[in-house]
């Protein structure tokens, strides 16, 4: 079956699925995979300690991979010191650079004259629309569903993904709480033209850094085994709940300041659990898809799994 949208036109892909940014875990192993498997990878760059860093992340990739690939910026994460990564990005002629949690508009400033495709996240309409206005060239909507940082209005992909679609001119790519075929199916029923998933990708054989408890949390895990911390702070973000996370709320409810958040909430915290499977003193970020989320296959069999449900859905329906 054919499957070019906008998106796989845009990014010169053959899905229209894309790996999300992943703190700590998208490398040149997960990222590679998914652009052989015919989407797209994605490489997390402020999880580097250094632009030289990820220069050796883009040359790992390519190595493995002669397909596109991108670069995540998490710029609301670290707010500064982003621009030298950036840099590097332009030097290395990274085909897609994909900006989550922040201002978009510095990072557009240093793309200027590139060919580099510029993806940005965002969780509201009035974000959809303003990023287009700055350039974007697709717009990737996560629903209150998804992993990671949210949007402050709790609204669902379902209702959100159409009225961005109908706000903005560019191609739009359904994120938050997709982790299969129908997922991938009902998303271009919304109006969107492509997938970004991220949770589901974590639970993968190429996901080489995370820990055999962080996914066995992710396998075991229902659809109402995660919650949102920060929300006190204003930066929403959903993760798997466990003793550590209790001890964030029961903090967010008598001191809701960052100050009294910050070590709690921090890289190394998140780490301590991604990495190092440290329930007592470490989070992992997590969608309610986790309830999907069955086994561990390769990227490539995933992506294939995916595809032909979807083929399934497709004759099904006439389509």
């Amino acid at each position: 079956m054919n499957w070019e949208t906008r998106i796989t036109r845009l990014l010169g892909i053959k899905y229209p699925i894309i790996q999300g940014g992943l703190a700590y875990l998208a490398y040149s192993d997960l990222a590679a995979a998914v652009s052989n498997a015919g989407g797209l990878g994605q490489i997390t760059a402020m999880s580097l300690k250094s632009p030289e860093l990820l220069r050796e992340e883009i040359y790992k990739t390519r190595e493995k991979t002669d397909r596109p690939f991108g670069v995540n910026f998490a710029i609301g994460m670290y707010g500064k010191g982003y621009e030298e990564m950036v840099e590097v990005a332009v030097e290395e002629n990274v085909p897609v650079i994909s900006m989550t949690g922040g201002n978009p508009a510095p990072i557009f400033q240093l793309l200027e004259g590139t060919t580099i495709k510029k993806l940005v996240l965002v969780a509201a309409k009035r974000q959809a629309i303003k990023a287009e206005q700055l350039g974007a060239d697709a717009i990737m909507v996560v629903g209150q569903e998804g992993g990671g940082h949210l949007g402050r209005d709790d609204v669902g992909t379902m209702v959100l993904v159409p009225q961005v679609v109908d706000s903005v001119s560019i191609p739009v790519i359904a994120s938050g709480g997709i982790g299969d075929g129908r997922g991938w199916m009902a998303a271009h029923a919304l109006g969107a033209e492509g997938i970004e998933m991220g949770t589901r990708f974590i639970a993968t054989k190429e996901c080489v850094h995370a820990s055999r408890e962080y996914i066995e949390a992710l396998l075991q895990s229902s659809e109402t085994d995660t919650t949102i911390i920060k929300r006190s702070i204003g930066a929403p973000a959903r993760v798997l709940k466990n003793e550590f996370t209790e001890k964030i709320l029961e903090i967010e409810n008598k001191t809701p300041t960052y100050e009294a958040l910050k070590d709690y909430i921090s890289g190394e915290a998140n780490k301590k659990f991604i990495y190092d499977g440290d329930n007592q003193n470490g989070f992992g970020w997590a969608g309610q898809v986790t309830g999907m989320i069955k086994d561990v296959p390769s990227v490539q069999e995933l992506i294939e799994r995916m595809v032909a449900q979807a083929e399934q859905i497709r004759v099904k329906w006439g389509h």
